[in-house]
């Protein structure tokens, strides 16, 4: 119970900086497609604007990029960001969705990284997004 009295301060930081994120992964050469109901290039963008309170479209998004070897490599080379496959905690973590699926229900794009965001600054969280994909560009020779 301790943690509900600040719940709405962290839900609000973790929504503002989902967003942030998001914007900036949209303007991303090596960013194939942002999944964030916040932006308005979201096919439903819309519908979250209604339903979801002042704004709030959460602190989950994903976002897909070449293939599961890219998505592998930024994966790998964030810092700040954690990897790891729960949801809605205080530190912003980043999976890989096609890995942790069975082959045979597989159901996520190859590229498709799920980032749930915590607490962190959003410009530390965007600078180490930056520089992983500077890096699996580095890796895979991508101008």
């Amino acid at each position: 119970l301790r943690g509900m009295r600040t719940l709405h301060v962290r839900v609000e930081r973790q929504c503002e900086t989902a967003l942030k994120v998001a914007r900036f992964l949209e303007n991303q050469a090596n960013v194939t497609k942002v999944h964030y109901p916040g932006l308005s290039t979201h096919p439903d963008h819309n519908l979250a604007s209604r339903i979801m309170p002042k704004g709030m479209f959460g602190g989950v998004l994903s976002f897909e990029v070449a293939d599961a070897r890219y998505a592998m490599a930024v994966a790998g080379a964030v810092r700040v960001i954690e990897r790891g496959t729960s949801l809605g905690g205080t530190e912003t973590l980043i999976e890989h969705r096609a890995s942790v699926e069975p082959e045979e229900r597989r159901v996520s794009p190859s590229g498709l990284l799920r980032m749930s965001i915590g607490l962190e600054e959003a410009d530390d969280l965007i600078a180490d997004l930056e520089r992983a994909l500077h890096v699996a560009d580095e890796v895979f020779s991508i101008k």
